[in-house]
């Protein structure tokens, strides 16, 4: 679970070790958190490690996924690793715009593809890329991070048509508006209420069901899908 260290993030992971899954929870800057998810895990009866590697350095990624498959080929892979650099395109600096799509895309594939193989030889695999509602309608000021997580919706389907005869499934979630100190931050009650047809955020729990349900078995014939999860915003 790459970005398992932030609300959703701890949210999916918690949810995936209810399942029954030894969860690897990645942070790059936020161990510390990552540390924290691990333990709730385990204090909880799970099973959970956790792995730090900054995903847009491909050497460390490639030392830290070769690490973990000492262990043995990884079944589910859930990419989470985000992050905002907000500006208008107007005013918005070359740096902003490289490192939101290096983190997202070039993330995604330093992470994803060598875990491909050990995952093809076993004939099953999840995969579930978190994008969001920004990527689907737009968002002003980020049109660096819609850039970065519409790729993703892309990719997916691509590599969800390369892995489909393996038994591997990929498919995108594009959450709207959930319950954290950042979306405090960014909306008020009001905002939200005009914003989401359902009048209200929704819950990193709802998203983390979402994501277990298609890493599950039995949503083995759910593949190249874009799943919105957003209270109706779109």
């Amino acid at each position: 679970m790459t970005g398992g260290s932030g609300v959703l993030g701890g949210a999916i992971c918690r949810c995936l070790a209810s399942a029954g899954r030894h969860v690897y929870v990645h942070a790059n800057s936020g161990l510390p958190r990552a540390r924290d998810v691990a333990r709730d895990i385990v204090a909880a009866g799970g099973s959970a490690g956790t792995v730090a590697f900054d995903v847009t350095d491909p050497d460390a990624t490639a030392a830290g996924v070769a690490e973990i498959l000492r262990d043995g080929p990884i079944e589910i892979l859930v990419n989470n690793a985000g992050i905002h650099d907000d500006a208008v395109m107007p005013g918005m600096r070359r740096a902003q715009w490289s490192r939101v799509i290096d983190v997202s895309l070039n993330g995604f594939f330093n992470v994803t593809q060598p875990l491909l193989m050990p995952m093809i030889r076993q004939r099953w695999g999840r995969i579930v890329n978190v994008s969001s509602v920004a990527a689907v309608a737009g968002n002003r000021g980020q049109t660096n991070y819609a850039a970065a997580k519409a790729g993703l919706h892309g990719a997916t389907r691509a590599l969800a048509l390369e892995l489909a005869s393996r038994g591997i499934t990929v498919n995108t979630v594009a959450p709207g508006i959930i319950a954290s100190a950042m979306a405090d931050r960014a909306f008020s009650a009001e905002q939200i209420a005009r914003m989401v047809p359902m009048k209200r955020a929704g819950t990193p729990q709802e998203v983390a069901e979402l994501v277990r349900f298609l890493t599950s078995e039995e949503a083995g014939y759910i593949s190249a899908q874009l799943v919105s999860i957003n209270g109706a915003m779109i």
